[in-house]
Order: structure tokens, then C-alpha cells, then sequence
């Protein structure tokens, strides 16, 4: 009978050993993903010219969830976006469909020796912290994407794309609005970025994120919407974080 206890109570020892070093694990794992994550959107917006362009008006997309919350809109509309001309007029257009900043300035003018190799660039571009975590795996329906996403089609991920197993690949159309006077060669390009990052540290540094792209290249006067191509790559990184819903 002294032996059945002993074994009994060694059992339970054990048992109650490792209950408490797998709780103790566990709290570990979740206080380090909790206090080491972070959430960042990177944006870029580029302008790019090789002539003059005068009487300017861009309604150019900004990247917006399906509610129309974004991480650009407020700086934007604000102009606290780095990059922004002093002579640019910026302000909210929202057409229900997506979302858009209304760019007017009386003149874009390149500096002397810009070509079509050389152009004329203009760079706006912020990081932008999130106070939540970002949906990376499924960013069509519940994170920022420059809307609205038209045709949204699979397609093979580009060379050299992070993704890893489970990652996927898209290819959409969305829109833009460009009014100006320039000479009939004139080159433009428009190309706006968008990556949402999750980082943590859990023994070693992880992240996930997923990235979308827009671009257009345009030659002479424009005055009108014109059809936008998007690229998206999403489920890029690691999903074994212990929590993702908050």
C-alpha cells in the first residue's frame, strides 16, 4: 500500500512539475510577443517627370481598408507627409469606392537637365506606426489596399518575392485621376507602395507583412481617370505568433 502512495505521489509531483513549468513556458511566450510587437505601415508616393506640367490636378489613390480607415489619409490631408511641395494644395476626395488625395498646384516644373533617363522625381513617403495588429494573410478584406481593387486576379509572385509557403500573389486594376497641360512627348509616372509589417521577438526576431503596388506611366496632356495596374504579395513571413488577435 506504501508503495502505491509513493507512486501515486511522485506521479502527482510529476504531473504538478510539469503543469507548472508548461504554464510558466507559456507566460513567457505570450509576455515576449506581447511586449516586443510592433505594427508599421510604410508608404511611398513617386511622381516622376521629364517635362513641365502646368494647371496640375491628381486625384491620386491612398491606401484604405474596406470601412475607409487609413493609416495615410490624416497626414496626408494634413500635409505631414514628408515630401510634400510647398506649392501643392492636398485635401480628402472620397468617391465611395475608395479613397483619394485631390492634388492642385499651378505648376510642376523639372530643373534644368532633366531627361527621360533623368526625370524629375518627387518622393512622399511616411512610417506610420499601427496601434493594432495588422492583417497580413488576408489584406483584401480587412487591411489597407489603394482601393477600389478591380479584376483581382492570381498571378505567380514576381522574381525575387519574400513570400514563403503559404504566401500568395495578385494582380488588380484600380484608378487614378490626372489633369494637366505639358507638351506631347512629355513622360509621367506614378507608382505608390504600401507594406504593413508585424515584428515580435520570441527567442529570436520574427516578422510578417504583406506589400501592394500600384503604377502608371502616362505621355502628354491628360484629363480624365485612367486605369491604374496593382500588384499585391501577401502572407509574407512567419504565423507561429502564440496570439494574433489583439
Amino acid at each position: 500500500m506504501d508503495r502505491i502512495i509513493k507512486l501515486t505521489l511522485g506521479l502527482f509531483v510529476i504531473l504538478l512539475v510539469s503543469f507548472v513549468a508548461v504554464t510558466a513556458y507559456n507566460g513567457y511566450i505570450g509576455q515576449a510577443y506581447r511586449s516586443t510587437l510592433s505594427s508599421t505601415y510604410s508608404y511611398t508616393c513617386t511622381i516622376s517627370t521629364d517635362s513641365p506640367l502646368t494647371n496640375v490636378t491628381l486625384f491620386l489613390p491612398v491606401p484604405a481598408d474596406p470601412t475607409g480607415n487609413s493609416p495615410v489619409i490624416e497626414r496626408m490631408s494634413a500635409q505631414q507627409i514628408p515630401g510634400i511641395p510647398d506649392s501643392w494644395r492636398t485635401e480628402l476626395y472620397e468617391t465611395g469606392k475608395g479613397t483619394f488625395v485631390k492634388v492642385t498646384a499651378p505648376e510642376i516644373i523639372p530643373p534644368a537637365g532633366t531627361t527621360t533617363k533623368d526625370p524629375y522625381t518627387i518622393v512622399l513617403s511616411a512610417e506610420i506606426p499601427s496601434k493594432r495588429l495588422i492583417d497580413t494573410s488576408d489584406p483584401m478584406t480587412k487591411s489597407p489596399l489603394f482601393r477600389p481593387v478591380q479584376d483581382l486576379k492570381p498571378a505567380a509572385c514576381r522574381e525575387g518575392a519574400s513570400g514563403t509557403a503559404g504566401g500568395q500573389c495578385f494582380t488588380y486594376m484600380t484608378t487614378l485621376y490626372a489633369k494637366y497641360d505639358t507638351n506631347p512627348n512629355a513622360a509621367v509616372t506614378f507608382r505608390s507602395d504600401l507594406k504593413g509589417k508585424n515584428s515580435w521577438t520570441i527567442f529570436e526576431p520574427k516578422t510578417n507583412e504583406y506589400q501592394t503596388s500600384v503604377y502608371l506611366l502616362m505621355f502628354g496632356e491628360q484629363a480624365g481617370w485612367t486605369p491604374v495596374a496593382g500588384y499585391l504579395e501577401s502572407g509574407i513571413g512567419s504565423y507561429d505568433a502564440p496570439v494574433m488577435d489583439h
